[in-house]
């Protein structure tokens, strides 16, 4: 009944280790979860207030499948100002959520067979969405010892003739890490006189900590902005998480226009109020708003590093990015999917094991919630990681 296709798809196990941490909560039990990749703010104001505008006056009908006019401007004027990138508007397209730009460009470019260089630990989705496309997943392991950054030794050794795309992103989801100019420019030298495209996922540029500068990998040379396919969104900088809203960008209008062919057939056009709410968190209406959650973040990351690195048997190397903890507890049992699922049941806190990610021996920790939530739920953590030794 079922075709071979959706028989190799994988449910997302983010999303699954949430909904059953929400179950159990349905259930009376205390669960503490930091699982969910989502911050905990509101939306700002001046985006909502855009989208009551939009709605009161009318603006509820069919839109242009690759976005209006004047959002993809907004989209195009936002990589100019922030990240230095020349977009005219035919070379953006704006989708529902950066997990449906990241589908629409494997589906519009992988065939069967093609390989797909994804450096691990990665988000669980980019690996079975290769897959879908007929692709081939190639990973590249990291550890603690390069923050979880592939070297061009690493590269060059992964890639063969059939290598047809090389999957980035910084900051990085599980792990925090971003990757400098210089080590971009580094990857865009081995990458140089090949055909391998690069994605780009930037999802969390605007979570960035201790002083990091953020560069996007299509600014470090024309030949990187010629192969580089930019993904971002408005998720996680603006709390937009529901909204559904992301947009790719490209130098290679065919590219953008197979992509845009594709979003006509499946869901057309992104949600109408979305798309104007979307132009206030892109052209620097929300920028305060950023600001504020970025420092929040910041601290939480700090306390939540100092707390791990205190317990016996945990690791965890500081992120520059993002708003996660990938934390290493190989030296206390190194099935990941084992001991999440021990922490759950026995100290009702709710993690992602690293498994999930590609790399054992860690879970992934989120703290996008209050301080005193973080500070009981590690305390939780060390208290089971007591028992469990």
């Amino acid at each position: 009944m079922l075709s071979n296709r959706i028989q190799t798809l994988s449910e997302s196990l983010t999303i699954a280790i949430t909904s059953l941490a929400q179950q159990l909560k349905r259930e009376g039990k205390d669960v503490l979860g930091f699982s969910a990749g989502e911050p905990d703010f509101d939306t700002p104001q001046v985006i909502k207030d855009a989208a009551i505008r939009a709605i009161e006056e009318g603006f509820t009908k069919y839109t242009p499948v690759d976005g209006i006019p004047e959002l993809k401007e907004a989209i195009a004027e936002k990589l100019r100002r922030d990240n230095g990138l020349h977009y005219t508007t035919d070379q953006v397209i704006a989708s529902n959520g950066a997990k449906q730009s990241l589908f629409n460009l494997f589906q519009a470019t992988i065939n069967p067979g093609d390989e797909v260089i994804i450096p691990a630990p990665y988000w669980v989705t980019y690996p079975e969405l290769v897959k879908y496309s007929g692709g081939i997943p190639v990973t590249i392991e990291t550890d603690d010892t390069t923050a979880f950054k592939i070297t061009p030794e690493q590269l060059e050794a992964a890639i063969t003739p059939k290598t047809k795309m090389l999957v980035l992103t910084s900051p990085s989801n599980p792990t925090g890490s971003v990757y400098s100019r210089e080590e971009l420019e580094a990857i865009g030298n081995v990458l140089k006189d090949t055909d391998i495209m690069i994605a780009s996922d930037e999802m969390y540029e605007k979570l960035v900590y201790e002083g990091t500068t953020f560069t996007a990998a299509a600014s470090v040379s024309d030949d990187m902005f010629e192969r580089t396919v930019t993904v971002n969104g408005l998720s996680k900088s603006v709390a937009m998480t529901g909204w559904r809203f992301g947009y790719c960008a490209s130098a290679d209008r065919e590219l953008v226009k197979a992509m845009k062919k594709l979003q006509s057939q499946s869901t057309s056009n992104i949600n109408s109020i979305t798309q104007l709410a979307a132009i206030k968190g892109l052209d620097g209406s929300a920028d305060a708003d950023i600001e504020m959650m970025r420092q929040a973040f910041e601290a939480r990351c700090e306390e939540a590093t100092r707390l791990f690195n205190e317990i016996e048997g945990l690791c965890v190397i500081k992120p520059k990015g993002a708003f996660y903890l990938f934390v290493n507890h190989k030296a206390i049992e190194p099935d990941s999917m084992k001991f999440a699922k021990a922490m759950l049941e026995k100290a009702g806190i709710a993690v992602v094991p690293g498994a999930g990610f590609g790399t054992d021996g860690y879970f992934r920790f989120s703290f996008a919630t209050d301080i005193e939530t973080i500070r009981k739920g590690i305390e939780r953590i060390a208290e089971f990681v007591k028992s469990y030794r």
